[in-house]
């Protein structure tokens, strides 16, 4: 018996000290230091650049067929239009010259570089709004209404919060901030900084933390292969009690919960995080813009890709919603891991015959852009004290810093919308025409409609330099129980138009009445009013 008993004491201390030892390494694991510099050579850097820019561009094309056709729900196995079967030398070419007009994330993120480049490094964040304020070319969403702000007097950041625009919390910079994260390699708070600088002049909260989070990963791919250390270290740059930390941890935790289940992940997001609370496209309908939701697909597609690239852009493609956008992240963030070099052969069929074609509404090719941002990034490489000998790169490592906290909408919910389908119009500019009113009871209100032209030749989109009526606009008084809130010019042309004829939040709690005047009818043009959404508190 003594001897059973002295072998089962000799094995309990001998598990003892495995169990110390093996604590002992994995403390040592966790506490290891981190390097002062990371080190690159001149090429990886060129290839990673390169890779990041051709990656978002084969992105977009992938799922441009798609964008917001499939809105809560996923895009089904058997919709072959998004099968890598359809994939050749002549979809990147195609796409690029006949419908230019799906790059628009792109070009967007070139008028930022453009600025950068013009201006230099420090460029205010008045002149990223000014650039393409005062540009000829179509915007939508939080971005349309930072070019009305600027417009109309309101510059950054107020030009960007929420009590100034309604879609707040809407995916525009993050579908543009890819710029930030290329030229801050393997720099996060250079990444943050520039963020700072332009995320705010269209978008404040989880609008803007999008913009972080996204510019953050691609910061980190340039130092870090593995994608679930990309995502949680630029997750960690967003504060934990924001929406849009929490919407995007739900999506890490539930991967750990369901790792080869992406459709069990994408039930559980669209259950707890599927309805929009700011824009008002989207209150009360499938349709969500949001960043956090959108960022959610983003990370779906990264995660069950498993690195894979048809992987990555079938999934983040599939979830829905802006299924263009979502799959060029995912890519572009992979591909700055691997570089243009590790892209399969198969993506890249039809690149070099797209490399010189200068993007829609811009003078800057992918070939432009690969140069631009590779000077951009060892000038900050350089500025943040790296150290650059010949080929060789030493990019210094930095504590990662956390955007300060911000909330959009805080405790609102929508509460109602109600359908007015009502035109103001003006026979023989009829001043008796040119009041209503509204009752509603709530402590947020917003009217949707929009100016058009009775000639229908006013009513194009984009009314040439030519037309009488290209500078008309409706002047509005808009007042709340009696007291003017704001006057709103409504003009026609719709690249300068409101997306929402009025909007108001932090109203007492009650009923209200809404009432709008038009100082200078005219018979010319007719307001349409097609809906009011009111707001209540959680």
């Amino acid at each position: 018996m003594k001897p059973i008993i002295y072998a089962i004491n000799i094995l309990l201390i001998a598990i003892f000290f495995f169990s110390c030892e093996a604590s002992k390494n994995s403390k040592s694991e966790i506490e290891s230091p981190a390097p002062d510099y990371y080190s690159l050579t001149v090429k990886e850097l060129r290839d990673k650049i390169k890779g990041a820019w051709a990656a978002q561009t084969i992105g977009v094309t992938y799922g441009g067929p798609t964008e917001f056709k499939h809105n809560k729900r996923i895009i089904g196995d058997q919709e072959s239009y998004i099968h890598h079967t359809g994939w050749n030398e002549e979809t990147l070419p195609f796409w690029m010259k006949n419908r230019k007009g799906l790059y628009d994330d792109i070009y967007m993120d070139l008028t930022f570089v453009e600025v950068f480049e013009r201006e230099g490094l420090d460029a205010p964040a008045i002149s990223h709004l000014k650039a393409y304020s005062e540009a000829n070319f179509p915007l939508w969403h939080a971005n349309q209404q930072g070019r009305y702000n600027y417009l109309n007097g309101i510059n950054p950041p107020e030009s960007g919060h929420w009590l100034n625009n309604p879609h707040a919390d809407d995916i525009d910079f993050q579908i543009e901030a890819d710029f930030a994260g290329i030229m801050s390699p393997g720099m996060p708070n250079t990444a943050l900084e520039i963020c700072d600088t332009v995320g705010h002049i269209m978008n404040s909260g989880d609008g803007y933390y999008g913009g972080v989070f996204v510019a953050g990963m691609y910061s980190f791919a340039f130092i870090e292969k593995d994608i679930k250390k990309i995502i949680k270290k630029a997750l960690d740059m967003i504060p934990t009690k924001s929406s849009f930390y929490k919407c995007i941890s739900d999506v890490v935790n539930w991967y750990e919960e369901y790792p080869i289940d992406w459709k069990k992940n994408w039930e559980l997001i669209e259950e707890k995080w599927g309805n929009d609370v700011g824009c008002p496209n989207g209150v009360f309908r499938d349709y969500n813009i949001d960043a956090k939701i959108n960022a959610a697909y983003v990370v779906l597609g990264m995660l069950y890709g498993e690195g894979d690239f048809g992987k990555t852009l079938d999934i983040s493609t599939r979830a829905g919603q802006d299924s263009d956008c979502n799959p060029a992240t995912a890519m572009g963030v992979l591909a700055t891991t691997t570089g243009l070099s590790g892209i399969p052969e198969y993506w890249l069929q039809g690149l070099s015959a797209i490399e010189d074609i200068n993007f829609s509404n811009t003078e800057m090719s992918l070939n432009d852009v690969y140069e631009i941002s590779f000077k951009h990034g060892m000038e900050l490489i350089k500025r943040n004290g790296g150290i650059i000998e010949g080929n060789s790169i030493k990019i210094k490592n930095e504590k990662t810093k956390i955007a300060p906290f911000e909330e959009n909408f805080p405790g609102y919910k929508p509460d109602k919308k109600v359908y007015i389908n009502k035109e103001l119009s003006f026979e023989n500019a009829n001043i008796e025409n040119n009041k209503l009113e509204y009752n509603f009871n709530g402590i947020g209100v917003v009217l949707k409609g929009y100016i058009r032209g009775v000639d229908p030749i006013n009513n194009i989109r984009n009314l040439k330099d030519n037309n009488p009526m290209k500078d008309f606009y409706f002047e509005v008084e808009f007042s709340i129980d009696n007291k003017l809130v704001k006057t709103m010019k409504l003009p026609l042309d719709y690249t300068k138009r409101a997306l929402e004829l009025f909007f108001k939040y932090e109203i007492p709690k009650g009923d209200h009445v809404l009432r709008l005047k038009v100082l200078n009818p005219d018979d010319r043009a007719s307001i349409y009013i097609s809906e009011m959404i009111t707001y209540s508190k959680t």
